[in-house]
């Protein structure tokens, strides 16, 4: 049922699936023909406002396990959007094979055809692409094995109780940001094949871990303590994936918890490529979502009422305050990512002096749509703000770097746009998108084997820059009520090796599993 070129997918703001299927099949050709993008197989879900509200709470994925957090989100959330605080998105995507794009059954048909652009060829094309998601992520297997987890996680409930699972979620959920790889391992991440180890690992791993702490000192005629090397070798230390290092090493959790912790674990390792590219992968969907809606205008495919709500909506989308303004809250991604890309089109084209001598590669190149996808494919928000932030951008965006020294009262410009500030402010941009600036660096150093089996971890500080007390001190809670003995966190100067605070916990029930049979 595609449409013939100059007549209109549809009249007015009501659609219906034969519609759904038309908007398909004209957004497909575009995508296909003329951007020639690569995306997986689409799979579009239509579902009511609460059906959203539900996958927010479950951070958009269609099969999940139970927990208070997301019905807490759900609270939240609806009681925002009951209210008129917030509105809806139009869209959610998930990077699975098939894509799964759920649009709302409130939106019009100009904005279902918007969101399948943006959702089910733009967000859908980057996750097949991008290298992030190709290293880290499986989207051939995420939703059986989020069958798998939800199946596994319920059943555990019904053994051992529902209070008992919940606590170790708690936990779990609290250290999870602290539980991903986050160099490239050697082998890529295959949740199928995850699947189908647990139940090997289940009957073994008992023995493995029976192995592990038979090499403590015993109490008579020891030799002493081993070496750090050693221990650290033993245990594979420094370890910066904490979940990881307790599903293999804690000396009291029960087969079933590590399989929880693992499931925990390898979920967040499925999400890690996604903060880290947000300003690129809104960009792009943003991007490819306007050049699909302008193409469907001009072939007479869409009406100009229906273009002019479009860009009323896009307009909206890519609205970035100034730093003055009231409204200001950052920079918008879907404005910073849209701006960048489209001024890498401009410097392809229509390149200036400046142009060619800051991107000899690109400018002038006439193929502004294989440069693009090849930045899609390489780099993630870091390496692409670094190098493709132009003098032109940043004189557009009025942008100016602040710098905030603890040692001085008041703050200063040291950047502004001009030749000496450029690379600057670049860096500094940047920066404000690297995931080893952002995230603390918090690694297993060492465990004391040879005394009371104390945990001994080390944040090491950047710039200067503590954790919250408050924050740093419920974690820790939870990772002693794991680890079943006393945690030290020591937070470190890098560069003296002076420690400038130290958190301590103790476990809530010492010397006893963290949860217990009913």
């Amino acid at each position: 049922m595609s449409a013939r070129r100059g007549q209109l997918l549809f009249e007015g703001q009501d659609w219906d699936f034969d519609t759904i299927q038309r908007i398909y099949d004209s957004v497909s050709r575009v995508a296909e023909k003329d951007l020639k993008l690569d995306t997986y197989p689409n799979q579009i879900e239509v579902i009511t406002g609460e059906q959203m509200l539900d996958a927010y709470s479950s951070i958009g994925m269609p099969l999940f396990y139970k927990h208070w957090s997301f019905g807490k989100q759900f609270v939240h959330n609806e009681l925002l959007y009951r209210k008129g605080v917030s509105t809806l998105s139009y869209e959610m995507v998930i990077n699975s094979n098939p894509c799964i794009s759920y649009i709302m059954e409130e939106n019009s048909a100009t904005m279902q055809t918007l969101v399948i652009a943006h959702a089910a060829f733009g967000h859908n094309h980057f996750f097949k692409n991008n290298y992030l998601f190709k290293q880290w992520t499986d989207a051939e297997g995420i939703l059986d094995y989020l069958e798998f987890a939800k199946g596994y996680v319920t059943s555990c409930e019904e053994r051992y109780g529902q209070a008992a699972v919940e606590r170790l979620l708690d936990a779990a959920h609290a250290l999870q940001r602290q539980g991903v790889h986050r160099s490239p391992r050697r082998q890529r991440l295959d949740l199928k094949a995850e699947e189908r180890r647990e139940t090997e690992r289940h009957l073994n791993q008992e023995q493995i871990y029976n192995d592990l702490w038979r090499t403590l000192p015993r109490p008579r005629n020891s030799a002493g303590p081993a070496p750090i090397d050693r221990r650290q070798a033993l245990l594979d230390l420094p370890q910066e994936n904490i979940l990881y290092f307790l599903e293999k090493t804690a000396p009291r959790l029960e087969p079933w918890q590590r399989e929880i912790l693992r499931i925990i674990r390898l979920i967040s390792q499925y999400f890690y490529p996604q903060p880290q590219t947000k300003v690129m992968n809104e960009g792009a969907a943003t991007y490819i979502h306007h050049r699909i809606m302008t193409a469907l205008h001009d072939r007479g495919e869409l009406s100009d009422g229906a273009y002019l709500e479009f860009l009323h909506s896009h307009t909206n989308v890519v609205y970035q305050p100034m730093f003055d303004s009231p409204h200001y809250g950052g920079l918008n991604p879907y404005a910073l990512g849209l701006a960048v890309f489209e001024d890498i089109a401009r410097i392809c084209m229509e390149p200036t002096e400046e142009d060619r001598e800051w991107f000899p590669d690109i400018a002038g190149s006439r193929d502004p749509d294989e440069v693009l996808k090849d930045v899609w494919a390489n780099y993630r928000d870091e390496s692409f703000l670094g190098q493709f932030v132009s003098p032109r951008l940043i004189r557009k965006w009025r942008m100016f770097n602040l710098a905030d020294r603890v040692d001085e009262p008041a703050l200063e410009v040291d950047a502004i746009h001009d030749e000496r500030g450029y690379r600057k402010i670049r860096r500094a941009l940047a920066r404000q998108h690297d995931v080893g600036w952002r995230d603390p660096d918090i690694q297993v150093v060492d465990v004391d084997l040879a005394g009371d089996r104390h945990l001994i971890l080390q944040h090491n500080v950047v710039s200067g820059v503590l954790l919250a007390a408050a924050d740093a001190d419920s974690v820790l809670q939870h990772l002693a009520d794991l680890w079943s003995y006393d945690v030290v966190l020591r937070e470190v100067d890098p560069g003296s090796g002076k420690v400038l605070k130290e958190h301590r916990a103790s476990p809530k029930h010492p010397h006893s599993t963290s949860a217990s049979r009913p």
